[in-house]
């Protein structure tokens, strides 16, 4: 048993006290960081009472629960944010990639704690397949939320779309890698790829958005 409470206790605080000595666009990643690490906790709780009260079991609630609920809590800040503060496409991204990047982390260190580090291979492996997936996922929310926002397209219906496509990827990629063999090797190499198509596409949507 590990105690996720005191582990983000002693990740964040050393986070909060670098907000105060940074400012402008470095604070707010900072804060979305430290945001996506607490996401991630909450995110587990809300998992773990879905498995207690239904049975679901370690596989399945990996399966089928966790991506729904990860992607929902990955995805509310960033909705409030373009609500209440209607920031620019890049800072909008730049939230989006801080809240992956915490989530990630956070999750990772997590689970060296409960299932140890001997296998530097298999840290490097997870580290950079999760870390990618969870930035790459929640780049697609920012991205339809972008979308939504430029070309005028129903704004729920878009939005909705991009949290299902997230769910889905975030779905495929934990089925994948809880297999052996060649299926374990795709779902690592998932995130990496997707990550260059992600970043393809931003790229061209940012010139085309600028042109116009």
């Amino acid at each position: 048993m590990i105690y996720s409470e005191n582990i983000l206790i002693c990740m964040v605080l050393p986070l909060i006290l670098t907000v105060f000595f940074v400012k402008d666009g470095t604070r707010r990643f900072v804060l979305s960081f430290i945001l996506g690490m607490v996401m991630c906790l909450l995110g587990a709780y809300v998992s773990g009472f879905i498995d207690a009260s239904w049975g679901y079991g370690t596989m399945d609630t990996a399966i089928f629960i966790s991506p729904v609920v990860e992607e929902a809590m990955k995805f509310l800040p960033l909705l409030f944010c373009l609500l209440m503060f209607e920031p620019e496409d890049e800072e909008l991204f730049h939230a989006a990639v801080g809240l992956g990047a915490g989530f990630a982390s956070f999750e990772n260190v997590c689970t060296m704690v409960s299932s140890g580090t001997e296998s530097i291979r298999l840290i490097l492996v997870r580290g950079l397949a999760v870390g990618v997936m969870h930035i790459v996922s929640v780049s697609a929310l920012a991205l339809g939320l972008v979308l939504a926002r430029h070309f005028k397209i129903t704004g729920v219906s878009s939005i909705l779309g991009a949290l299902s496509v997230s769910m889905l990827y975030h779905g495929i990629y934990n089925l994948l890698v809880s297999e052996s063999g060649i299926f374990r090797i795709i779902g690592f190499a998932l995130p990496v790829i997707t990550a260059l198509l992600i970043f393809h596409i931003y790229r061209r949507l940012r010139i085309h958005l600028y042109k116009a």
